[in-house]
């Protein structure tokens, strides 16, 4: 596999660089998806191509079935269980994996957690860069109210009558 990927070890690299992708899995994500992404006119076209695109269908104003559409099977499987192994870092990958996982299960977090791998992966061997990692506070620090009122109700839920001040900060 290594001699086959040779040719594309700076895709293999750069796709290497996302935490919780092993080498080998991200030889087969460049081996599925190639190197040229002139193929693919965005991100969610790949993700449709490979089965990762949220379904969407509706019928007379009812929302029906939203599974994922057919893909390429190894390429889906391969993303759904780095999703899983993920799921254990503390990245932003992880906190978007909890977070779904949360409210909507965690299968569901894990193909949506693959979509955002593949998404990041198109953006990396497009634009040639190495990955970024937003943090695994990402979402809290966007949204720190969000955060002060899902705790509050949470401590509240338990019993404990709870109001909230800011702390002054010592300078």
């Amino acid at each position: 596999m290594e001699e086959y990927c040779h040719p594309f070890e700076g895709a293999v690299e750069l796709v290497d660089t996302i935490p919780g992708i092993a080498r080998r899995t991200a030889e087969i994500i460049v081996s599925e998806i190639g190197t040229d992404m002139s193929r693919f006119p965005s991100a969610e076209h790949l993700a449709a191509w490979a089965g990762l695109a949220p379904g969407n269908y509706e019928s007379g104003g009812k929302k029906l079935s939203t599974g994922t559409r057919k893909g390429n099977r190894i390429l889906r499987t391969i993303l759904v269980q780095a999703a899983h192994a993920l799921a254990s870092t503390k990245t932003y990958l992880a906190a978007q994996y909890r977070r779904i996982g949360a409210r909507r299960g965690k299968k569901r977090a894990a193909v949506a957690v693959a979509h955002s791998i593949l998404t990041i992966s198109y953006h990396l061997i497009s634009r040639q860069e190495t990955y970024k990692d937003l943090g695994v506070d990402y979402f809290d620090k966007k949204r720190p109210e969000t955060v002060k009122k899902r705790l509050i109700k949470r401590l509240e839920k338990l019993g404990y009558q709870v109001t909230a001040e800011p702390v002054p900060v010592a300078i």
